[in-house]
């Protein structure tokens, strides 16, 4: 995958985008395609992920991670997806759930949950959206009853990435139905805790490596002590991180669509037709251009978004461009990456046709291309 330009990032985020490109390249690529078709859960790869420090980037130091910004953590995934978006995904996941424990969480949570957390041995999942629901996170169901020294959680959570693998969940619950979503609290659950029952492993068009599933809260019992934030504060705790969390996803967009970009442009100058390779062909030549374009184009403006949530400016506008630019541009040019492959790209022998199962769902999961534009508009007034 093509190098980052050096004069324009730090020693530390250059150093991380090599270390995070030769992990790519000889740890998770090998065995990519292997996990893809047998829908694997890539534990081996995130021992390696969790031993080097990637899986607690965004950890306090103080904690056992590495405390990283936000361009730094996305530069790593950026070559993640370039191999594998599908493990992008699972340590996005992760590494978000351990920054909202981080920002929002008592002391003793913190020491309880984010040291396993960092090394990979506690991976995290979100239990957001809902069967009914989709994009309305406000449209909540699930509930928590205070009895006694415990909260009562009972509900369906849907797409919840990671949820049949995790160590710790942020459950997002009703605790008082009648005040709305200002009645919304953020609760840690135990997934090995009775009453947290994986009800369905999804099978899906992509992803396949990024186990996704329902879990059912049956009665489930949590501590009060397992409240994250205060009570009523859990819609504002879901929100706090989201401008970041859709920048991630815009780098892990942006990662797949390089990948079959680099795909495309090393068939075309091997594949030969009419008695010269493929490139010469004005018309395949001029599609790498616009692709290339298009590629660069989404990275840049990943990194200006990047750069504005690091230095702390509000920037859900520009976080919501990046994720609408780049989750586009990018099923776009795994299609045209394909195309270019002709049969072969169609073939499972080839990447690309993953490339693109893969990146489709980057126009979905964390708010849709129109809830993207909605927020866009929304700023123009």
């Amino acid at each position: 995958m093509a190098d980052i330009n050096t004069a324009l990032f730090t020693e530390q985020q250059i150093l991380i985008n090599d270390s995070a490109r030769r992990l790519a390249a000889e740890v998770i690529a090998p065995t990519a395609a292997a996990r893809d078709r047998a829908s694997a859960w890539p534990r081996d790869e995130l021992k390696v992920l969790g031993e080097l420090g990637f899986l607690g980037m965004l950890v306090p130091e103080a904690y056992g991670g590495s405390g990283s910004g936000l361009l730094e953590f996305c530069l790593a995934q950026h070559q993640f997806a370039s191999v594998d978006a599908g493990l992008a995904t699972i340590v996005h996941v992760h590494n978000f759930v351990a920054a909202t424990i981080a920002a929002h969480g008592t002391e003793a949570q913190k020491q309880r949950y984010l040291p396993a957390m960092a090394s990979g041995e506690s991976i995290g999942a979100f239990l957001l959206s809902e069967p009914h629901a989709g994009s309305d996170t406000a449209a909540l169901r699930a509930t928590g009853v205070r009895d006694g020294d415990h909260y009562v959680l009972n509900g369906a959570k849907q797409f919840i990435s990671n949820g049949s693998e995790a160590g710790v969940g942020i459950a997002f619950v009703l605790t008082d139905k009648a005040a709305g979503k200002k009645g919304a609290s953020t609760i840690l659950v135990d997934p090995q805790q009775p009453g947290y029952v994986v009800t369905r492993i999804e099978e899906k068009l992509g992803q396949h490596t990024a186990h996704t599933a329902q879990i059912a809260l049956e009665n489930y019992r949590a501590p009060v002590g397992d409240l994250l934030g205060a009570e009523g504060q859990g819609y504002r705790t879901v929100m706090s991180s989201l401008s970041d969390g859709r920048i991630g996803i815009a780098f892990i967009a942006a990662g797949a669509a390089r990948a079959a970009l680099e795909a495309a442009i090393a068939y075309a100058s091997e594949r030969e037709a009419y008695g010269a390779p493929i490139n010469q062909l004005q018309g395949v030549a001029f599609d790498l251009a616009d692709m290339s374009t298009r590629v660069e184009t989404a990275f840049q403006y990943c990194l200006h978004a990047a750069r504005l949530a690091d230095a702390g400016i509000d920037c859900a506008r520009e976080a919501a461009m990046a994720k609408m630019y780049a989750s586009d541009i990018a099923e776009a040019v795994c299609s045209d990456a394909l195309q270019i492959h002709g049969g072969y790209g169609y073939l499972t022998d080839f990447p690309v046709e993953r490339y693109l199962r893969d990146v489709r769902v980057t126009r979905i999961y964390e708010g849709t291309s129109h809830i993207q534009k909605l927020i866009i508009s929304r700023s123009l007034a």
